[in-house]
This record gives C-alpha cells, structure tokens and sequence, in this order.
C-alpha cells in the first residue's frame, strides 16, 4: 500500500547505485520481505473495509504505524527535528504521497476489487517519467511511451473485461486509483525537485503522521464507526495492516534500497501487484480469469519499460 516508498520513489531519488547498493542477498531478502507485506495488504484493506469506514481505517492504522516508526526511530538514534524550513517540503511530501494516497485508494476499493485496485495503483512509474518532463526536464524516451500505452491497454482490459455496464458502476473507483496513483507520482517527483534531508524512518515517520493525521480526525468527525462489529479476524488484520504494512514493510524497504541498485528495487517491487492479485483471489474469491491475467501482464509490462534507462 505505499505511502512513501512504491517504486516511483526509489526510481526518482537514486540515479546510480553507490557502492553500498551492490547486489546484496540481504538486500534481495529485505526487499522480499517489503513486496510480500505491501501485496498481502491489498486483501486485508478491502477485508476491513467490511467492518470499518475507511477514512477511520487508514487514518487510525497510520497514525498508529507512524508512531511506531518515531518510537523505532529514536531507539535507533535518529533524530526526529525538523528545520523549518524544510516543514513547507515535508507537508507537501504528506498532502501528496499519504493523503491523498491513503483517501482516494480507500475509497477507491468501495468500487473495485483489490487485485483491480493493485493493478491501478502500480502504474505510478509510469506516471512519475511523464511527469519528471515538466517538472525536472526529463524527456520521455521511447521506452516509456511505449509504458505508458502499456499502461492503458492494462487498464482498458480492467475496464473491460466485465462488460460496458460493469465497466460504468466501477468509474467512480477507476478515477480515484488513478487520481492517487498520478497524485503519488506527483508527490515523488517534487520531492525529488525539492527534497526533504532526513534519515529514511523519520522522513516515513513525518510523512505518514503528517499525513494520515487529518484522515484520522475526518473519519471520526463524519462517520460512524462500530467496533463492536470488527471480529476477531478483523483485529487481527487491523494488526498486520499497521504492525506489518507500515513498520515493518516501510523499514525492510528502506534496508533494501541501502543495498541494492535503485532500478533492481524498483522493477523488485512489481511483485506487490502480482501478490495482491493472487492473495485477493484466493482469500476474497476475487476472479482471476484471462481478463484479470491480460490486465496484470500489460500492467506489469509497461511498469517495466517505466523503469528502464
């Protein structure tokens, strides 16, 4: 689920890899760790979704999974102060990559399934190249036009595989994937324009608490939530969805990148879909036909093209 580090980010934040980000296999493990937390996540989200609103779900889970990140931040020395200057950077960083992220996927899985959700919401490598022309003089190479026509046909074989009738009731949640996957690849490119100096877990820490704050205050101001229907499946899931998907995903991500190529940790990452895809039809029962199969390839396709040189 991404706030910070999807693969856009890696991608748009290293351009070389240093001596320390050599093939490592601790760096293969960690960043295995990271695909597995952030697939299985998918299924969990539209699980809880049953049993909670979701600005209350991803607010609250954020808020408590960043304060763990400051907790473990502090234990491992780093600090937690920010100049002031950097405050303006690091609020736009949340607005963009949390906020905006966490609500309209949230949302977006009211409409979608979760294996459809993952497939949209990994096209943001695609979305941070266009982008990176405008905003860091970038040009497009052939490659990732070819992505980004990739990208659609993934998305049309979403859009269509169902029927034009279905295609229309999953609109609203369509555009909302989209609309936080290219918000996403927004946030990443301007942090790469104006970034943000802090150590990687208290970055993670400001951004997801920054970010997830007013979701948190907005889902319990305007809508209703009964605990008492949460099961125990349910709080078990609740637990995993801040334990595993915010600290200890974010955390192994931020290992791997230390000590593997920027591209390899990007193109690693596409295993978040494929996981989502797979755990959603075998947990939530979610159709895996030739439709589901044709969307995962193209989508896959083009986030590959996406990341090369």
């Amino acid at each position: 689920m991404r706030a910070i580090p999807p693969p856009c980010r890696a991608l748009m934040t290293e351009s070389k890899p240093t001596a320390r980000a050599r093939m490592a296999p601790a760096g293969l493990m960690f960043l295995a760790i990271t695909s597995v937390g952030w697939g299985f996540n998918w299924p969990v989200t539209k699980f809880l979704l049953g049993e909670l609103p979701p600005l209350t779900l991803r607010g609250l889970t954020g808020v408590i999974g960043a304060s763990l990140l400051a907790a473990l931040a502090l234990m491992r020395g780093h600090s937690l102060k920010v100049e002031s200057r950097l405050l303006p950077r690091l609020l736009l960083a949340a607005l963009l990559n949390v906020t905006g992220w966490m609500v309209l996927m949230g949302l977006a899985l009211l409409w979608l399934s979760a294996s459809e959700a993952a497939l949209i919401a990994y096209t943001m490598p695609v979305w941070a190249s266009l982008l990176a022309w405008p905003v860091l003089g970038e040009r497009p190479t052939l490659l990732r036009t070819i992505a980004l026509v990739m990208a659609f046909a993934g998305l049309a074989a979403i859009m269509g595989g169902n029927g034009i009738s279905a295609s229309a009731a999953k609109l609203p949640g369509i555009i909302m994937a989209l609309a936080g996957a290219i918000g996403f690849a927004l946030g990443t490119v301007l942090s790469k324009k104006f970034p943000v100096h802090l150590s990687p877990i208290p970055a993670a820490a400001w951004q997801i608490g920054f970010g997830c704050f007013p979701v948190a205050i907005a889902g319990l101001a305007i809508e209703t939530t009964d605990l008492d229907k949460v099961t125990s499946l349910g709080w078990w899931l609740l637990t995993y969805s801040t334990v595993i998907q915010f600290c200890i995903a974010y955390v192994s991500w931020f290992a791997a990148l230390a000590r593997l190529p920027a591209a390899v940790a990007a193109i690693g990452t596409m295993a978040v879909p494929v996981i989502g895809v797979v755990a959603s039809a075998i947990a939530l029962h979610e159709p895996l036909g030739p439709s589901q199969i044709v969307a995962l390839l193209f989508t896959l396709a083009g986030v590959v093209l996406a990341t090369l040189r």
